[in-house]
């Protein structure tokens, strides 16, 4: 059972912030119903490919960014826009615990399905809306994009090479991180506001905006402005106070190497046979490094080129100087570290037949993640959930659907 079990959770949310939230709270073990949309469901059912195969090799039409943010969820699908699909909404809600929705400011309301209109079936109902800017304040009625919450919360302004190095210019993560930072908090305020309704009876509106969280995670670099007032630049994957730390070129790859001190940098050239970069006096001390920068890492880079990654890898972790591999998606699930942690797990699919999933990395002693579920069909659970939580009977059931409700 997990720590969670007794939570349920009714997910209106779509795409990936409200998605990653619901997940994270099926993976704890709540009772997480997906609602969608009859006959297109969730977007990211077709955000690809690519697409998963089957046991046959043959293309399904589970996409692979659906799956990834699906997990343990049971999916029912139900028209917003009908008066009797609102009804069924607010009847699951009147006995759930929690609602995760990220529709723009204000659309809800016009179903009944606002906070304020579900509290009244529901006093002790936990709320949390997400959108890109919040429910207050003049940005309120804008769409909100992971992309441009990046670019607008100062996380593009310092990632991406310094201006002057050839291809400067500022880059967004490689993963929307605003969106799964933003569903991240988004579960630890519910779990918060579990524990308050918990000891008070109360329950409460969450409102949470990617921005607010995008400016949140840059943790230190806004810090530092604040402090400061001076407004911190790109500067590569480089670190301004300390040489060499930084990605370097080998002959098969790249890699990382953090050179904290003089004792650690001479270890790391000495490896790559160029012992009198260590002697030169210019580059005996961090400082001197830092100040000769433009010099020496050039000189770095050309040493690093004459061995592969894992021959780098080897010699330095011997001479303890901390290092790593960036590794492709197929090092990564090479890894012996990430097989050991059992980071890709299988589970059965009606459609797939063997799905390959990430594990939560949540590892709780006594209440453990699992996947119970793997993610749903669109529509899957329809007929389970209105049986099981409404107690409609297959007649009631079947005149939803020849009626374009469910």
């Amino acid at each position: 059972m997990g720590a969670l079990s007794h939570i349920r959770v009714l997910d209106l949310s779509r795409v990936l912030a409200g998605p990653w939230c619901a997940q994270n709270l099926a993976d704890l073990g709540a009772d997480v119903i997906k609602v969608e949309r009859p006959v297109v469901g969730d977007d990211t059912r077709h955000w690809g490919p690519p697409f998963v195969k089957d046991a046959n090799g043959k293309e399904t039409e589970e996409s692979a960014y659906f799956i990834c943010i699906n997990r343990n969820k049971r999916s029912i699908t139900v028209d917003i826009a009908k008066p009797e699909g609102q009804e069924l909404i607010r009847q699951l809600a009147a006995e759930s615990d929690v609602v995760i929705e990220n529709y723009k400011v204000g659309d809800l309301a016009k179903y009944g399905l606002d906070y304020e209109s579900l509290k009244k079936v529901k006093p002790d109902l936990i709320y949390c809306s997400i959108t890109g800017f919040g429910q207050t304040g003049p940005f309120a009625n804008r769409p909100g994009y992971d992309f441009i919450v990046q670019g607008m919360g100062g996380f593009m302004s310092v990632t991406g090479e310094a201006d002057g190095v050839k291809g400067a210019s500022p880059q967004k993560a490689g993963v929307a991180i605003a969106d799964i930072f933003t569903g991240m908090y988004a579960s630890t305020a519910i779990l918060a506001a579990v524990i308050h309704r918990d000891h008070t009876g109360e329950g409460q509106y969450i409102d949470m905006a990617l921005l607010d969280t995008q400016i949140a995670v840059m943790a230190n670099v806004s810090s530092a402005y604040l402090t400061s007032e001076k407004v911190p630049r790109r500067i590569g994957n480089a670190s301004v106070t300390i040489v060499p730390y930084q990605t370097f070129p080998t002959s098969d790859g790249w890699m990382i190497v953090a050179a904290g001190n003089d004792g650690q940098y001479r270890h790391f050239v000495m490896a790559g046979e160029e012992g009198h970069l260590a002697d030169n006096p210019r580059y005996a001390t961090n400082p001197l490094r830092v100040q000769h920068r433009d010099e020496l890492v050039p000189l770095l880079e050309a040493m690093t080129r004459k061995k592969t990654k894992k021959e780098w890898i080897s010699l330095l972790e011997k001479v303890n100087v901390p290092c790593g591999p960036i590794n492709n998606f197929k090092e990564v699930f090479e890894n012996e570290q990430v097989i050991a942690r059992g980071v890709e797990i299988n589970v059965p699919h009606p459609t797939v037949g063997n799905m390959k999933l990430v594990a939560s990395p949540m590892r709780l002693s006594k209440t453990p993640t699992e996947v119970r579920m793997a993610p749903p069909t669109l529509g899957q659970h329809t007929q389970e959930i209105l049986h099981e939580r409404l107690k409609l009977d297959d007649q009631a059931i079947e005149a939803l659907r020849t009626k374009g409700i469910i």
